[in-house]
């Protein structure tokens, strides 16, 4: 992002429920498509960001992700890139197990991970590696917005609460300081005189359970 061009702003925002999030089952990059009630999620948060009139959108390419992107791409008009680095964080074994059995078979693994030590996570990606991909990926988008733009990115919790950390310019260790994003809410930051600001966190519905694999 340039020093020359301010006020812009990018929604960072969460794909609706899916089965696997009921079931507290972690997804990772498992491509896991949204639920009847997670459609229903995605329609009614897309009404509120196209009232935002934003300028572009960008999107995983998990079904979960496009998918409701789709429903803001078709209240706006606009055509949704789609990016693999905006993907779920890669957990390896992991993937497709329950929160319960997470802890149950690698429970220090867990325990290091929330500490905030760089564990890659059932053998997969390390958090500094999915802001690595996903960061850059947001921030070209950003560079094309014309002034006072606004893109939306439709990702993923963990991926979101990463990227949020690093254009922050927050110490990794310090990641895990952000909640967690509820299914179909979102992040906004805004482009400030010394770099990013976090304007909000977690907004878009009446507060509701945080239900994925960054609970």
């Amino acid at each position: 992002m340039t020093r020359s061009s301010k006020g812009r702003r990018v929604i960072l925002w969460r794909h609706g429920q899916t089965s696997w999030n009921l079931e507290r089952r972690f997804q990772g990059s498992t491509d896991i498509e949204l639920t009847e009630a997670g459609l229903g999620q995605a329609r009614r948060a897309a009404r509120l960001l196209a009232s935002m009139k934003p300028d572009a959108i960008v999107a995983s390419d998990l079904k979960r992700a496009a998918a409701t992107a789709a429903e803001l791409a078709t209240l706006t008009g606009l055509d949704v890139t789609h990016d693999e680095g905006l993907r779920e964080t890669y957990a390896g074994e992991w993937q497709g197990l329950t929160h319960e059995e997470i802890i149950a078979r690698y429970g220090e693994q867990y325990a290091a991970w929330k500490r905030g030590e760089p564990v890659r996570r059932g053998g997969g990606e390390l958090e500094t590696e999915v802001a690595d991909r996903a960061a850059p990926v947001v921030l070209s988008h950003a560079d094309k917005l014309p002034e006072e733009g606004l893109l939306v990115v439709v990702s993923h919790g963990g991926t979101i609460r990463t990227t949020i950390g690093r254009l922050l310019g927050l110490e990794p260790h310090h990641w895990e300081s952000l909640g967690g994003l509820s299914n179909c809410c979102w992040s906004a930051l805004g482009e400030g005189a010394r770099g990013w600001r976090l304007l909000e966190h977690n907004a878009g519905t009446l507060p509701e359970p945080v239900l994925g694999d960054d609970d």
